[in-house]
């Protein structure tokens, strides 16, 4: 783990699962032991007076939350994205991922989501990421460049004090994934097609009818047969039977 140039808040800690961006600076740092939380699956807006999610994941555990402070040369966006990569090279799920407008109002992620005013920023400056650990633990990450180009990244997670169960990630976020990847790793498909999954994918690749893919894993022809059934055209669909993959994996075909 990198240290810090700048002194961190006194008593703060870095996430064990989560690499420090070079140079960044804790500046704010919260544990709770049990607490609940609701984090979106959607862009945050006011609506008639109240904060709406299309949709959320809700989870009650043990709270870690650590504010970074990143060096004036770099943006929210460059430190999100690093640590988004290391993550996921850890095996870490997709649930939700949005950038910019498309996340909503900032000052509702800061004020309303987060409880933290530091990360009020222009809305185009914005990304947030929500993605799975393990069987028990989530990680919400939000990276802002404020208007006087202070940038800043906060990661929270949670320990859930039972386990998660079957959490669905958004078809946008699926389709992002595979387009900023190039690779859908989804090593829990381990069996025959479920009906929830199999819709799931159809819808993400339905999203963008240009895109092909193709299928590896003990059950790709399976998967393959019930994505043409619902309605995924068939020559969008390879199978690569040389690939030896856990569970269900979807790569992009250039």
């Amino acid at each position: 783990m990198m240290s810090a140039l700048a002194a961190d808040l006194p008593g703060s800690r870095d996430l064990p699962e989560v690499p420090r961006f070079p140079n960044a600076g804790i500046v704010g740092f919260r544990e709770v032991g049990d607490v609940q939380r609701v984090y979106p699956q959607g862009p945050v807006r006011r609506i008639s007076n109240q904060v709406r999610y299309e949709e959320q994941v809700e989870v009650q555990g043990q709270l870690t939350a650590v504010t970074y402070q990143l060096p004036r040369e770099h943006l929210g966006e460059q430190a999100f994205e690093a640590t988004r990569k290391a993550l996921q090279e850890q095996g870490a799920e997709l649930l939700y991922w949005c950038d910019g407008r498309d996340c909503g109002s900032s000052s509702l992620w800061a004020n309303a989501v987060f409880g933290n005013a530091t990360l009020y920023g222009p809305d185009d400056q914005q990304d947030y990421l929500l993605m799975r650990l393990d069987e028990d633990s989530l990680l919400a990450l939000y990276g802002i460049t404020r208007g006087n180009r202070r940038a800043y990244l906060h990661v929270e997670q949670v320990r859930a004090a039972q386990p998660l169960g079957d959490l669905l990630p958004t078809p946008g976020t699926l389709l992002r994934q595979l387009r900023a990847t190039g690779e859908l790793a989804l090593p829990r498909l381990d069996g025959e097609p479920q009906p929830a999954w199999s819709e799931l994918l159809a819808r993400s690749l339905n999203l963008d009818s240009t895109l092909r893919v193709s299928l590896s894993g003990a059950h790709a022809e399976a998967w393959r047969e019930a994505l043409v059934q619902l309605r995924v055209r068939a020559a969008r669909l390879e199978l690569d039977a040389g690939q030896e993959t856990p569970g269900l994996s979807l790569k992009l075909l250039r």
